[in-house]
């Protein structure tokens, strides 16, 4: 059976090409949470909004 062998730059470069959507947008996600805890999701569309946009700018599907 042959061994693979992995080049630790081509590694490097695909970690650093995966954003994961928990780790996107943490400003929008913040006020986006914080609004939805003390006001109720009906009452925060605009930052709900705003964390979509963000989300599609980094090249989520939402």
């Amino acid at each position: 059976m042959p061994i693979a062998v992995v080049n630790a730059s081509d590694t490097k470069a695909q970690g650093e090409k995966k954003l994961k959507p928990c780790c996107a947008c943490p400003e929008t996600k913040k006020a986006r949470d914080e609004c939805i805890i003390q006001n109720g999701e009906e009452n925060c569309q605009s930052y709900i909004e705003a964390h979509k946009e963000c989300m599609r700018k980094m090249g989520f599907k939402v």
